[in-house]
């Protein structure tokens, strides 16, 4: 029987790509399809991290069809360094699972001078999103399925003005920005595709213990609060990626488009995250800052 995560939703013959499939929530959604029969291609920012998270997903999985392409977010020259690869190696893409990110406690910025936090869970998907378009097209019925969170509430509206925080920088509104980017997104994407046989959904995935906002990248009581959040009330990596992997696979979201979802049902999102002003001035700009279009 077809649970809400698609526990029994065969995969076999699709193809379907993960952002930082190399830890956390995105190495367990590769995990759960790949074992589905899907090919998997995961992308890690870390080479030899990459590898060894291809190794262990090979062996955890039982398949072959796993696969592995470098991409690092933080630099456009790299998307479309990735998409051009994945665009040789696939002529259709069924799934595309933009799961990678990261929260910083200090301002950084991209190879292309763009806030990092906004840069790497924003810009970098759209991007190498739009350059995937015509391969999710191609294959019919493909699906776009976008890592959200529910921090995205913390953010009243989307900060235009201050767009890479130069005058003043918080690390939980940089990673709200993030995410509130992610829906407004998600839902102008699924507006623009209409007709075309591709759906797009966002999700919030729970608060996780994983290796996230880890590696020093938080530091100091932000990152103490984060840890004792995650360790008090977080769940597990698994668990985490059930709603990615309910969205990718399950048919009763085959035709849902546009939507929030939580613990694998439609969830209402903040007002801001429904302001659909917002979000085509967004696409404006990410089209404008990241030099891709999407082809009609």
């Amino acid at each position: 029987m077809e649970t809400g995560s698609g526990a029994q939703t065969s995969m076999a013959g699709k193809t379907v790509v993960v952002t930082g499939g190399n830890a956390g929530i995105g190495e367990e959604t590769a995990l759960a399809l790949a074992r589905r029969g899907a090919r998997v291609i995961f992308t890690a920012r870390n080479p030899a991290r990459g590898a060894a998270a291809l190794s262990g997903l090979r062996e955890r999985s039982g398949s072959e069809l796993v696969e592995l392409v470098d991409l690092d977010l933080a630099s456009l020259a790299s998307v479309r360094a990735c998409a051009d690869e994945l665009r040789r190696r696939c002529p259709t893409i069924d799934v595309l699972i933009n799961n990678a990110g990261l929260m910083l406690s200090r301002r950084a910025e991209t190879a292309d001078g763009l806030e990092m936090t906004l840069g790497v869970n924003h810009f970098g998907h759209f991007a190498l999103t739009l350059r995937l378009v015509d391969r999710l097209v191609a294959g019919g019925g493909g699906r776009v399925v976008v890592v959200a969170s529910d921090a995205h509430r913390l953010a009243r509206a989307f900060d235009f003005d201050d767009l890479h925080a130069r005058r003043r920088y918080s690390g939980m509104k940089a990673y709200s920005q993030s995410k509130l980017a992610n829906v407004l997104f998600a839902r102008e994407l699924a507006a623009r595709l209409d007709g075309r046989g591709v759906t797009v959904n966002a999700l919030h995935p729970g608060l996780v213990r994983s290796s996230f906002a880890g590696g020093g990248d938080v530091s100091g009581a932000f990152a103490a609060f984060f840890a004792l959040c995650a360790r008090v009330g977080g769940i597990s990596s698994a668990k985490g990626a059930q709603t990615s992997v309910h969205l990718a696979c399950s048919p009763e979201v085959a035709l849902t488009t546009g939507e929030y979802f939580y613990r694998c049902a439609p969830r209402r999102p903040a007002a801001a995250a429904q302001d659909a002003e917002a979000a085509r001035r967004l696409w404006e700009l990410s089209e404008a800052l990241t030099g891709e279009r999407l082809e009609r």
